[in-house]
């Protein structure tokens, strides 16, 4: 079941747009064996090989799909060494590792539609690592989560498929599936950025791991989504814990294929808000915790808005290996703050496949990330707070098909004022299985 994990040849030409979470995309390939399920989470199409489909042809009807198969398993493991080398933190080695299973069932198995699949995603994280140590901002993706919780969780969902294309997906997800399978960006935790700022960037609305209903529909070059989900994290929840006790939360998203010297490359724009009445306890650091009322003055308001606006634009592709070539990438998001303890936040940079070597992936970006001003002026008396702002740069090396080992370095002058700009250095080897 092993996939190459950076050098698998995708045809632009194939593709089949859609856009989920903040910006994400789906793609399915006629060539490839597994076709690509729900909300942009790649199945066996590893990140570095993601493309656009040149949108400077008329819009044409989905490809066939393949027929769905009964059970497919795959699984990706990645271990980590990051050492904190300059700023406060102390010069620690620390090792960790993170391992997600990814199992599907077609529900033909057992005489129902082959139009509905059951998923299951089991994750599993340990060891020690530098999150924390420098930014607010875990400075690994793969082994965030929400603090005082355990290291294994399990996501279940059903997917129904119409012929059109729509899809509706309903259960327990996790949106490092979507963020995996962003164009360009293409970072899940296992591949590319490892910084949560670019990775998986915060909304301070939507949560990592959430329960709810995700509605996608293609129609042309464009591409609409609407959720609905519990605005709690639901990591290590079932869902029914919460049962949306805090409210309502929702995103809409639109999203349009442009082209560039005719190169492929999409904007997203996505609205996302929720009911709250309250900040999101659940993923605020306890640091940045303000005093209660009436000390304090954030979390006192209802409702929260934020709105993203998303580009990535491939600049080069290489007729020598299809699928692969470099582009840019950015994101921007403002929230109208209180309750949500985000400001605004966003990205840009660069990422793909380098030339000589179109089975590696390179990348290089910076992040800036704000808090609202009402927590950040609650909370001056004991953390002086400041925006936080850095750059991270990676190399993978494709040492086999499914084997990849990453070089990664990240820059980041941390929210928290009294802390130096911190450097910390960092190897990830990657396997799927």
């Amino acid at each position: 079941m092993a996939e190459n994990a950076a050098g698998t040849e995708i045809t632009p030409e194939t593709f089949e747009l859609a856009a989920a979470h903040n910006d994400t995309i789906i793609i399915a390939d006629q060539r490839v064996e597994r076709q690509v399920e729900t909300l942009g989470a790649l199945t066996n199409i590893n990140p570095p090989a993601l493309a656009l489909a040149q949108s400077s042809a008329p819009a044409a009807a989905p490809p066939a799909r393949p027929a769905p198969k009964p059970l497919d398993v795959r699984v990706v493991a990645s271990q980590f060494v990051d050492v904190p080398v300059s700023g406060d933190a102390r010069s620690l080695a620390r090792y960790s590792g993170r391992v997600d299973g990814y199992i599907e069932v077609n529900s033909s198995v057992y005489g129902g539609p082959s139009n509905l699949t059951i998923k299951l995603r089991p994750e599993y994280t340990w060891g020690q690592d530098s999150n924390g140590q420098v930014g607010l901002i875990p400075g690994n993706t793969a082994l965030f989560r929400p603090e005082n919780s355990g290291d294994f969780d399990l996501s279940a969902s059903l997917l129904w498929k119409w012929n059109s294309g729509a899809t509706l997906e309903v259960g327990k997800m996790n949106l490092l599936d979507t963020s995996g399978a962003l164009p360009i960006v293409a970072s899940d935790g296992h591949f590319g950025f490892q910084n949560l700022g670019i990775a998986l960037p915060p909304t301070a609305v939507v949560p990592n791991t959430l329960t709810g209903a995700m509605l996608t529909v293609p129609k042309g070059k464009m591409i609409y989504r609407a959720w609905v989900f519990d605005p709690d994290s639901q990591y290590q929840r079932t869902g029914f814990e919460t049962a949306f006790e805090s409210g309502v939360a929702f995103m809409a998203a639109a999203a349009r294929r442009v082209s560039i010297d005719n190169k492929p490359g999409i904007v997203n724009l996505a609205i996302v808000g929720s009911t709250r009445d309250s900040f999101a306890q659940d993923i605020l650091p306890r640091a940045l915790t303000p005093p209660p009322q009436p000390f304090g003055t954030f979390g006192n308001e209802s409702g929260e808005l934020a709105m993203q606006l998303s580009y990535y634009q491939f600049v080069k592709l290489y007729p020598e290996a299809r699928g692969k070539g470099w582009g840019i990438l950015a994101r921007f998001q403002a929230s109208m703050g209180d309750p949500t303890f985000l400001d605004y936040s966003g990205y840009f940079g660069i990422s793909g496949n380098p030339r000589f070597r179109p089975q590696d992936r390179f990348g290089l970006a910076y992040f800036q990330y704000s808090l609202t001003d009402e927590l950040v002026d609650d909370i001056a008396f004991r953390l002086g707070i400041e925006d936080e702002t850095g750059v991270e740069a990676f190399y993978t090396h494709q040492i086999f098909d499914s084997v990849g080992l990453t070089a990664n370095v990240q820059v980041v002058d941390s929210a928290v004022a009294f802390r130096d700009t911190g450097v910390t250095v960092g190897a990830r080897l990657t396997t799927v299985f």
